[in-house]
């Protein structure tokens, strides 16, 4: 009966541009949202800003720094198990730097045409549906 009382995990995850793609990323075999693709980042700490649990998760994900252009979107969503207040934010991840994906098991930058060719979480969905305008538009 835990449901109806539910918290609500505070996330945060970067949608990063570079040369007209997003970066997108794909879970692990663990939990309700085993294997779906995700923009990275992850759950805020006690006392963090959201732009610090980013810019922490993205160096301890991808192993690479991280610039915050501009907040866009908060998306409240409930799964099965548990609830998410998502805050998304359009990032660039440091161009001298390669990164390697230490909590995923595969990483795509996709085309604004490639954006349905994977399994989105459900909480990223407004936020595919953002970045495909936004690619559009600087197409």
């Amino acid at each position: 009966m835990g449901s109806l009382n539910q918290s609500v995990v505070e996330v945060v995850a970067a949608i990063c541009v570079r040369n007209g793609r997003v970066f997108a990323a794909q879970r692990g075999g663990r939990g309700e949202l085993a294997y779906r693709w995700e923009f990275p980042g992850g759950k805020l700490e006690e006392g963090e800003s959201p732009e610090q649990a980013l810019s922490r998760e993205i160096e301890e994900e991808l192993r690479t720094g991280i610039t915050i252009l501009q907040p866009i979107m908060v998306v409240e969503h409930r799964y099965r198990t548990f609830s998410i207040r998502l805050q998304g934010f359009l990032c660039s991840l440091s161009p001298e730097q390669e990164f390697v994906i230490s909590e995923h098991v595969d990483c795509r930058w996709l085309s604004s045409d490639q954006l349905s060719s994977v399994d989105w979480s459900d909480a990223d969905l407004p936020f595919v549906e953002w970045v495909s305008e936004y690619l559009r538009e600087r197409g």
